[in-house]
């Protein structure tokens, strides 16, 4: 979900695509129940999407996922109006695209928007930073900048060096690193990436995506990606449209779409996972039992304890400000000498950040005494993540209370 205060750039509406000269008419079949190939046995049209609406906020990667046929592609290229909707409301920055006079969307094409292919597109007779500059040079920009813009995003993806070379030199990770350059090079603030990455080899695929992400934290575009694979889409996606039959079944973050699913499509989509590969600490955690305020009594921390029957309690500010954890034994002998609790505390207790992915909680928490504290940037203590937490997440069910 996008937070309050969060620029929307892209927003999508009711959006329909259907390829035939009756879409009216398939729209009103899709109305009725009637499923995409009952539609095209009937009337000959191609249900392309149906219904779409999301929002994407400034500066967030929007993975449209599906298997192949399910709608992604067409979804996208009816943003930029490769194709034409044939329903419903596409806008950028407020400004509905469908409305657009064909002038003025040729300006929100070479201003606003960049496009990255699968299949690289890159042109064989032209140099990699001419192929680069190739879009400054359509919008008429003098020959001197737009070299000079090639060759700084060159530098940017990592292909400094190569601006000489022409595309059947470079190995398929390099030319797909051209074609993002090219995306890169007029500047856009929105990237539409189309498969960009699924031609390529496992290993290379992996390195672009994690390259994707270290230019993402320096440039802060807003990207839709679409891809067919759930490893891709999960790792560097930060929310996710599932798409069936031309429609979106379900919106979310990873963690919520494999924690949640919306119904048993999506479950059987994403069944076999290994969640500890895209779980945090925010999406295990259990509350924090017990706690107790810094200024109350060893004898009442001891209280405490008893009742929830553990031998600890985590320690906060009046402010929920987390300072460390309390032991019984100390607690006890704090109670018999007079100590406060500030003076028995373990203050080295290891606590870790809402994002810390579940594949490093596993060793800390089997090496930690006691519960690991969750806590965010302020220093509030949000929650707990012990055995119990890991186990309901990774095998949900197999888990028992009463596990420390």
């Amino acid at each position: 979900m996008i937070s309050e205060g969060e620029n929307i750039k892209v927003s999508v509406r009711n959006l329909s695509m259907i390829f035939g000269d009756r879409p009216r008419e398939a729209l009103r079949h899709l109305e009725e129940g009637l499923t995409k190939d009952e539609i095209f046995e009937g009337t000959g049209q191609i249900v392309g999407v149906y219904n779409a609406s999301f929002d994407v906020a400034e500066g967030e990667i929007f993975v449209l996922m599906g298997l192949s046929g399910s709608g992604k592609s067409t979804l996208l290229r009816c943003i930029n109006r490769l194709f034409e909707p044939s329903a419903g409301e596409v806008a950028i920055d407020g400004e509905n695209v469908l409305e657009m006079t064909p002038q003025r969307l040729r300006e929100v094409r070479r201003t606003k928007l960049g496009m990255v292919f699968q299949n690289f597109a890159l042109l064989p007779h032209r140099t990699i930073i001419e192929n680069v500059a190739y879009g400054l040079e359509v919008r008429g920009v003098p020959k001197g900048e737009r070299l000079a813009k090639a060759a700084e995003v060159l530098r940017l993806v990592g292909l400094e060096g190569h601006e000489e070379s022409f595309p059947p030199q470079l190995s398929g990770g390099m030319q797909q690193r051209v074609g993002l350059a090219r995306g890169l090079a007029s500047d856009p603030d929105i990237l539409l990436m189309d498969e960009a990455f699924s031609a390529l080899d496992p290993l290379i695929r992996r390195e672009m995506q994690d390259e994707l992400l270290d230019l993402q934290d320096k440039v802060n575009k807003t990207i839709i990606f679409v891809s067919h694979d759930l490893d891709e889409a999960l790792h560097i996606g930060d929310r996710i449209a599932l798409m069936k039959d031309g429609a979106i079944i379900q919106i979310g973050t990873g963690e919520e779409i494999l924690t949640s699913p919306a119904d048993e499509y999506v479950a059987k989509f994403v069944a076999g996972v290994n969640m500890a590969k895209v779980l945090t600490a925010e999406g295990v955690m259990k509350r924090a039992d017990p706690v107790i305020f810094a200024d109350s009594t060893p004898e009442a921390a001891l209280k405490r304890m008893r009742k929830r029957k553990k031998s600890f309690a985590f320690v906060t500010s009046r402010k929920e400000e987390f300072l460390g954890i309390i032991r019984e034994e100390e607690a006890r002998g704090a109670a018999e000498i007079g100590e406060r609790i500030e003076d028995v505390l373990v203050l080295d207790a290891p606590a870790v950040s809402p994002e810390t992915p579940v594949t490093e909680l596993i060793s800390l928490v089997a090496g930690s005494p006691h519960p690991l504290p969750v806590v965010n940037d302020h220093k509030i203590l949000v929650g707990m993540i012990n055995h119990v937490a890991l186990l309901d997440a990774l095998t949900p069910g197999v888990a028992e209370n009463g596990v420390a």
